[in-house]
């Protein structure tokens, strides 16, 4: 069964090629959503997908790419999909 993920990434995230390296990882693991920045310094990313893909998607994101520090990383599971199609950096 889908579910969707709302994660915001806290640290230094924004400049290191976080985006772009959860969309590598969110189409390894068949995940749709998107990632973006906010205006705080985090990262936003909403993805959908099977729940064994979002798990191991969040703890990639509890990591991130080589040049990123994650501080902390928020989280909540839902029901509601979306239906994104493909995954997205905004």
């Amino acid at each position: 069964m889908k579910r969707h993920l709302e994660i915001k990434i806290f640290g230094k995230v924004q400049g290191v090629l976080f985006r772009a390296s959860a969309k590598k990882k969110a189409e390894e693991l068949s995940l749709f959503g998107y990632a973006k920045n906010l205006t705080d310094g985090t990262v936003e990313i909403q993805a959908e997908g099977e729940r064994k893909d979002l798990d191991e998607f969040l703890k990639w994101c509890r990591e991130g790419p080589d040049r990123a520090s994650v501080e902390r990383v928020d989280f909540e599971f839902s029901d509601a999909i979306s239906g994104f199609e493909g995954f997205e950096i905004s």
